[in-house]
Formats: structure tokens, C-alpha cells, sequence
């Protein structure tokens, strides 16, 4: 079967499937622990003869053996069991569920479009690219939230393209979501390096990435999509095999760990962060007291290693990037608006930022590149510097992707070319060459500077800087297309409706304390 016509079958079913009350969701992850346990079978035969670490009653060929009521049940108790385990198989399988609610449904997915494949030795562009696919389309259902998970991937090519990352440099993402830094990292260190040893390619298969997720189920979501795309292995999962030793061995060479990362420091360093941490500006943890009442209580991050403490999340992931970083490593964080000028902590930690790490570049998004709704976004790049009386930022480069530009998702998406002037003004070979296309002259550059004093100056030490016109407040013959404006439109009334939102639950908490 061809590539195409995968893609095509696996599309199909889904919506099958949806037709059952299955969103794609559920069906990412039914499809995840299925294609899971085909791969590992495929490894046990020729030409990879390796042991499995899947029990053989709850195998691949213990699937096909069963059928109705008595295949539910068995798919029920494997999913159950398997659960239990560590390493690999614990992440992709802890609380797992089958969503089927016809077993021949459930069959015919096992039989007729899995089974017929051999998975293992088809190319990682295929399976992975069907299964991003999934992904995006999971992202896309807004009621289930899932949109926040997703970055667009033309953007993600595009900071890992000026990142540059090099063989032997490690790469992490603290809040992985389905692993697309990750996944781009690799392919370009791949697609530019094609002469790799041996050695070179093994670490790069097993100890150069590093994610770490919140959310189990997308935790089990982003470890399938790297397995898919050939990062990590299938044979991890024989740690179940071996004695504890060997249990921790496998356990340690698995890309991605689940946990919250701002909950502490966790020793490692690296080379390169990059990440989109969540949206959502402040943590909370709802508490019922005796008497059934409802009170909210802010989450606040403390930790010696972090400049200023905040219920803020952006602002602890910004903190949390620098805590990462090895000396002179390099940070790519998508931020909204509110990193850039809000007072208080935030100011503390521009302030901070500016001084002890080099704040070089700034890309300020257009709305409607995000699944989340009114999100108002930003690329923030620095390194980090060994600590000295002298800042370490010299000048802050800005390029405006926003003003005068319209993307929608369905319509107008974003697309890699849309970013070629970014890459070619960052100069990734040497920024010190840096030429900016803003001047007296050329008031319509995107591109230009401004030096360290003048950013401290600032109230607040704000970096929400604009200079170009909004052409559609000057002349109406400019104006987008309506369904734009339309989309605009509702992006400007979200944001609004969140900051409503969060100076809503503010004020409610300090009421509640004077109360107690």
C-alpha cells in the first residue's frame, strides 16, 4: 500500500470511528496503543530478533486471536495490566481506557488496517507524518483544549532553523506538549549533518532530546509521535525483562518523563530549551473547605534558583528556561503579550533577564496561528551568560510579524516562506552582522534594535515595542478580507475576556482573605 493511501485509511476509519461519539482524540490514542503493540511484535521477528518486554498474553498476536464481547474484555485487562508497568510501557500505557464501544469496530481496526502493515519497516516519514496529522486535526477540536499542545509547525522550522543546533549539543523542551521542537530539532540535525557515525547517531536516537509533559495523556501522545518518527525505541520497553538495574537503564533512555516542571530544579543542563509552555497566565488549586465552600488559592512557585516568586506560569517557565540552560546554552520560549510589560515580578525578571543572560531577538506573532483562542504571542531568544557587573545584553533585535499581517488557520495558515525574512535578518551564522531593514528612510522595515539603556529606560523596562503603521487605521482601501477582521475581531475579545477572567479571580481571592 502506498504511503498515501495509509494516510488516507488511516483518516477514513477515524471518521468511521467519530460517527461512534470517538473524538480524534480518543482515536490518537487507541490508534497510539495498538501501533505500540504491533511494532513491538515486528521487533521480535527478523531481521530484528529482540526480546519483547510485553508479557505473551497480552502480545500483539493475543489480539488477534479473539473476537466480540471476549476481545473487549481482553483489550480492557491488557490496557489495565500493561499500565502497571515502567519505563516505555508505563508511559504509554498508564490509564489507559478503550473508548471502543463496538467491539467489531475495534476488530476491524486491529485486523484490517494495523495488522496489514508492517510498521517497523516503513519510513519514519510516513507513519510520523500520518500521525502529526492526527495530532493537528486532535488540535483543531477546540472543546477538548487540545489546541494548546499543538505549535504550528512552519513556526517551529523556523526557530530550530535559526537555532542551529549541532550533533552532541543536548536539546530540551520543559513543557514538550506532542513533541513538534523536539521532532524538528532531530530532523534538522539529521537533514544537515548527513554524515553522522555511528556513535553520533545513537546518541542522537537515545540521549540528545529531552521533554518533559504535565499531562499524562499527551506525555503518551508526543512518546508515540517520536518512536513513530524513529527517536527512542520500542525495545526500551524490555526493561521489564531484566532486574532493577536494568529496569532503571531503560527507563533512563526514554525522551520524555512526566512531571511538572516548574515544581523544582531538576539538575540537569543543557545546551538548547526550546519550548511553548501552556497558555493560561495564573495557577490555581480550588479548595472545598468542611461546610461545601468553594475557595480558590494561587499556586505560587518557589524557588531559590528563580529571581522573583509568581503565580504567573509564563513567567516561571521564562525563570525555568534560564535555570535549564548551561552556560552560553541557547533558548527559543513562545511568550504572550504579558511577559513583555507586566509589572511586579515581571518587571523584576525582564530587569533580571536583560542583565545576567543576552536578550538578542524578539518575533512578535500575528494572531491567528494558535489552535487556543485570543492568543497574542511571542518568540523570545537568548543565551545565557556567566554572571558579571556588565549586562549581558548588548542590543535587543525585534522583528514585527504582526503589524499589517493576517493569518487564519483555515483559510490563510502560516507557511514556512512566511518566515524567510526572519531567518535571513537573525543571521544565525554570526548576529553580530546584523543589519537592520528599519530606518528614517525605509519606515516600513520589520526589522531593527534598540540598544540595552534604552530598554531599561522604558516604564517597567517594557519590550512590548511597535514602530510600524497599521495600515487599516490609515486608510480603509487596506482594510483584510471580512472574514479576517471577523477572526481578529473575536482574538481581541478572548485576550480581553482572559485578563477580565484572571482580574476577576484576583479580586475574588483578596476578598476571600480579608474575609478569613
Amino acid at each position: 500500500m502506498s504511503p498515501a493511501a495509509i494516510v488516507q485509511k488511516l483518516w477514513s476509519f477515524c471518521n468511521v470511528l467519530r460517527d461512534d461519539g470517538m473524538s480524534y482524540g480518543d482515536y490518537v490514542e487507541q490508534l497510539t496503543y495498538l501501533l505500540f503493540l504491533k511494532m513491538a511484535d515486528e521487533r521480535t521477528k527478523p531481521p530484528y530478533s529482540q526480546p519483547s518486554g510485553i508479557p505473551d498474553r497480552y502480545s500483539w498476536p493475543s489480539l488477534l486471536k479473539k473476537d466480540g464481547d471476549e476481545l473487549f474484555d481482553h483489550y480492557r485487562h491488557l490496557l489495565e495490566e500493561l499500565g502497571k508497568e515502567k519505563g516505555l510501557l508505563g508511559l504509554i500505557f498508564t490509564k489507559a481506557q478503550n473508548k471502543f464501544q463496538d467491539p467489531a469496530k475495534l476488530r476491524r481496526l486491529i485486523v484490517d488496517l494495523i495488522d496489514k502493515e508492517n510498521w517497523s519497516i516503513m519510513s519514519a516519514d510516513v507513519k510520523g507524518d500520518a500521525y502529526e496529522g492526527l495530532l493537528e486535526k486532535n488540535a483543531q477540536d477546540t472543546k477538548t483544549g487540545a489546541g494548546q499542545y499543538f505549535t504550528p509547525r512552519p513556526l517551529i522550522q523556523a526557530i530550530v532553523d535559526v537555532i542551529h543546533p549541532k550533533p552532541g549539543e543536548t536539546i530540551c523542551d520543559p513543557a514538550c506538549g506532542t513533541g513538534g521542537f523536539l521532532l524538528a530539532a532531530h530532523d534538522y540535525l539529521v537533514t544537515h549533518n548527513p554524515n553522522l557515525t555511528k556513535d553520533q547517531k545513537k546518541e542522537l536516537k537515545e540521549s540528545t532530546l529531552r521533554g518533559c509533559e504535565l499531562v499524562q495523556g499527551v506525555a503518551r501522545l508526543c512518546a508515540m509521535n517520536l518512536l513513530l518518527h524513529g527517536i527512542g525505541s520500542v525495545e526500551a520497553a524490555s526493561c521489564r525483562l531484566g532486574a532493577a538495574d536494568k529496569r532503571r537503564d531503560a527507563a533512563s533512555t526514554l525522551p520524555i518523563v512526566v512531571s511538572d516542571s516548574l515544581a523544582a530544579d531538576p539538575g540537569d543542563r543543557y545546551d538548547i530549551v526550546l519550548t511553548n509552555p501552556p497558555f493560561g497566565k495564573k495557577s490555581s488549586t480550588t479548595i472545598v473547605g468542611e461546610e461545601g465552600k468553594v475557595s480558590k488559592e494561587r499556586d505560587i512557585v518557589e524557588r531559590d534558583d528563580f529571581w522573583a516568586t509568581t503565580s504567573n506560569k509564563q513567567l516561571n517557565f521564562v525563570q525555568h528556561v534560564k535555570t535549564l540552560l548551561k552556560q552560553h546554552g541557547r533558548a527559543a520560549v513562545v511568550v504572550p503579550d504579558n511577559v513583555l510589560f507586566e509589572g511586579g515580578a515581571g518587571e523584576t525578571i525582564r530587569r533580571k533577564l536583560l542583565h545576567e543572560c543576552d536578550v538578542h531577538t524578539l518575533l512578535r506573532l500575528p494572531t491567528g496561528l494558535f489552535y487556543a483562542q485570543g492568543v497574542k504571542a511571542n518568540v523570545l531568544f537568548f543565551d545565557k551568560r556567566p554572571g558579571g557587573e556588565s549586562a549581558s545584553t548588548r542590543k535587543l533585535w525585534i522583528y514585527d510579524l504582526r503589524t499589517n499581517k493576517h493569518f487564519t488557520l483555515k483559510t490563510g495558515p502560516l507557511k514556512r516562506e512566511d518566515l524567510d525574512e526572519f531567518v535571513k535578518c537573525y543571521h544565525a551564522k554570526n548576529r553580530h552582522d546584523r543589519k537592520p531593514t528599519w530606518s528614517d528612510k525605509n519606515p516600513d522595515g520589520r526589522w531593527r534594535a534598540y540598544d540595552y539603556d534604552e530598554l531599561v529606560a522604558r516604564d517597567k523596562a517594557s519590550l512590548d515595542l511597535f514602530w510600524l503603521k497599521d495600515d487599516s487605521l490609515e486608510d480603509s482601501a487596506n482594510l483584510p478580507d471580512p472574514d479576517i477582521i471577523a477572526q481578529e475581531i473575536v482574538d481581541d475579545l478572548e485576550a480581553a475576556l482572559e485578563q477580565f477572567r484572571l482580574i476577576a479571580n484576583d479580586l475574588s481571592n483578596e476578598s476571600e482573605e480579608k474575609v478569613t
